[in-house]
């Protein structure tokens, strides 16, 4: 698995993880019906709008809590080296440099600011591409 892939599985999965106690209080009438139905129901209701959720993930609220939980989670917004350190991720060079090859960013000399920016910047796009909603702050 690439380091982007990596990313991409922690932030969906704190989003996943986060959505079971959300999705109850939204959809009340949902739940009830679920629960009438019975357990037989209840697992191929929940693979389907799991499917969706996942396509949907906010990542900037997703990231936001996580970094609330982490002690601010430093730069993540603008620091590739932040938000790998914030997702418990390798933030080396070596990482970075890997990373700038998967997501073909050639920016900069390898570890300066100019890459780092730019290889947040081509993460939050490739999340995007992936069916994130990443608001337009994060990608430009």
């Amino acid at each position: 698995m690439g380091i982007f892939s990596t990313i991409m599985d922690k932030i969906f999965h704190h989003a996943n993880a986060a959505q079971p106690a959300a999705t109850p209080q939204s959809t009340g009438a949902g739940t009830a019906q679920q629960s009438q139905a019975g357990t037989s129901a209840q697992p191929s209701g929940s693979t389907p709008a799991a499917q969706p959720q996942l396509r949907n993930v906010d990542v900037d609220a997703v990231l936001t809590q996580l970094a609330t939980t982490k002690g601010g989670g430093g730069n993540w917004r603008t620091s590739i080296v932040d938000l790998l350190k914030m997702l418990d991720m390798d933030s080396s060079l070596t990482a970075r440099k890997t990373l700038a090859q998967e997501l073909n960013v050639h920016a900069g000399a390898d570890g300066s600011a100019e890459q780092n920016i730019a290889l947040q910047k081509a993460v939050m796009v490739k999340i995007a591409e992936n069916g994130g909603k990443v608001p337009d702050s994060l990608k430009h």
